[in-house]
Order: C-alpha cells, then structure tokens, then sequence
C-alpha cells in the first residue's frame, strides 16, 4: 500500500537502522569476549615472517580481505590481495614460501578457496583461517583458526552478509593495530605511506616542505641596509634572518620594517637598527598545519625555523604559499 500523503517513512528507517547498528556492535562485543591466544599466534606469526601476507576471500569476504590487505600495508606489514578465483587460474604463482596466508569465510565453505588451500597444503605455506565453523575445510587446513561467533546476519532475511563482515572486519583492524604497535609504527611513519590526501597534508612536518640550506636569507647585525636590500631582494622571501657571528637567530628583519624605516639616512642604517628582535619561530618537527595556523594569526608571511634544540640556529624558512601549494588550509 502507498504511504498516505504527508507521511514520511524516516521513522521506520530510523528503527531499522539502529536495530542494524546496535545487532553489529553487539556481535563486536561478542567476539571480543571470545578472543584468545590463536589471535596472539597469529599475529606473531605475521610478525615473523620474511614475506607477505596473502590475504583472501571471496565475495563479500574478498571485499573485507581487500581492505585488510590495504590497512596492513599502510601500517608496516606487508600484504597483498589475492582473489581466491583467480588464483586458481595462475594467480597462485603469487604466493611465495616465505609468506603467509589470511583467509576469509564465513561458511569455510568456499569452493573457490579450495585450489589455493590445496596449494599452499603442498608448499608448506601456512594458512590462519577466519571462519564462524571451526570444523569446516577452511578450518582443517588452517595452521591458526580465528573463529568467528556463530551469530546471524543484521539482514532481516538472516542473507545479506552483514554480521559475518563487520566481525571480519573488525578482527583485521584488531591484528593490523596489534602489528602497529609491535613494530613501533609512528606518525612519521605513518605519514610516508600517506604523503597524499588529507591525511598525509595533516601528517606534514615543517621540514617537509620548508626551505634550508643557502637559500636561507640571512645578514650580521653590522651588515649596512645595501646589503641587507641586496640579500631580501636576491632570496625572494621579503624578510631576512639577522644572526650572530656563531649563528644564532637575533632578529628579522621583513619588508615591512623596510618602509617603516624609510627616511633620508635610511642607507647609513645597519642590519641591528630595524631589525625585530625575539621573532617567531619554529621547530622543523612542528607540524606544518600548526605553522600555517601561527603565520594568519600573527598576519605574517615566513617563519624561520630553528634546529630541533631550540638553540636558535636557523635551520630553515617557512613561507606560507608553501604551505599552500601542499595543500593546507
């Protein structure tokens, strides 16, 4: 029957979908209270190997596998998708010795997986096994067995894979989190696998993208004002360092401190007479983002970064249309 004019089925929606919500995340907290020591060997023997890991399944399970493929590689542990299908027409030739096999199935059942288990059976590859039945032929040739919680789908008709993938996963960002925190895997390292995106701009050092070595502008503090124009005009930044004779930052001197001192003996001036003494800096560990933010609070265009000790020895230049071109905002 239609719905009657002026109705709208939202609530309905509503219901369902926090029915769907509330039926998945239990079934998460479910497999966290059955979580047990093979979820520690697994994710040692992940650890040690010398290869990959060959993550595979096969329907929805192939697009869960496809992600957790991704997410270990992204954060340090090696892994490649293998279509279980496929793999039967050649594609086993990517499975190497050296590595390791993560298997999805709900049912471990999947008659497409049966070539490649057999393969990996015959070279001595070993296979952990994610499956709700622990006595299936994915779970008999499994080395390690993760066993799902034998729960229903979130789907009405009890069909849909929707539980089964969620719990799926969920344990593949367990063991991928589990292996970050092995290998000591840092932000840094994070950001080399990331360089692009929104992530990798967030991600972003200052020393990334600042500039250093000679093309730093800098002049001494007895440097006459011709020298000082000829080092702001030649380094194209507007603005120059003013250091002492060891090399630590005093001062800055920027374009606008130019005009502000423009007057007839403006020539006879020396480097120390106009120059901002105390400028803003910062380290070349800072995040980028954090030094954009500083530079349009303080309505500037450069900040001079100084050396991770803090001593005040110029490192590098940071001007804010660099920050741009790297896409910050």
């Amino acid at each position: 029957m239609p719905e009657p004019k002026g109705t709208s089925p939202a609530p309905r929606f509503l219901v369902e979908g926090l029915r769907v919500l509330q039926h998945e995340a239990a079934a998460l907290n479910m497999l966290a209270q059955v979580l047990n020591r093979n979820f520690e060997k697994a994710a040692k023997l992940f650890l040690e190997i010398k290869g990959r890991v060959a993550v595979t399944g096969m329907g929805k399970s192939g697009h869960v596998a496809r992600k957790v493929a991704a997410t270990l590689t992204s954060t340090g542990t090696p892994a490649y998708f293998i279509h279980p299908a496929e793999a039967n027409h050649g594609d086993l030739g990517m499975i190497s010795p050296r590595d390791v096999v993560l298997a999805f199935s709900n049912s471990g059942e999947t008659l497409e997986m049966y070539g490649l288990l057999s393969f990996c059976a015959r070279h001595l590859v070993p296979v952990v096994g994610v499956t709700k039945n622990p006595t299936s032929y994915l779970a008999t040739r499994s080395k390690i067995i993760l066993t799902l919680p034998d729960l229903p789908e979130a789907c009405p008709n009890d069909c849909a894979p929707t539980t089964s993938t969620i719990m799926m996963m969920g344990l593949g960002d367990a063991l991928a989190m589990s292996l970050l925190s092995a290998r000591g895997f840092t932000p840094e390292n994070f950001q080399q696998y990331h360089p692009g995106g929104s992530l990798g701009r967030r991600l972003l050092k200052v020393a990334d993208i600042m500039h250093s070595g000679d093309e730093i502008p800098h002049v001494t503090p007895e440097q006459s004002m011709p020298e000082v124009l000829y080092t702001i005009t030649g380094k194209s930044f507007g603005c120059t360092a003013v250091t002492s004779p060891s090399g630590n930052l005093l001062g800055v001197i920027t374009d606008g401190d130019l005009r502000r001192h423009m007057g007839p003996d403006f020539l006879t001036l020396k480097a120390a007479d106009i120059m901002t003494i105390g400028p803003l800096t910062v380290s070349s560990l800072t995040p980028a983002a954090e030094a954009l933010g500083l530079m349009q609070s303080r309505s500037i265009t450069n900040i001079f970064v100084v050396d991770d000790n803090w001593t005040k020895r110029p490192v590098g230049v940071l001007h804010i249309h660099d920050c741009l071109r790297a896409g910050l905002q």
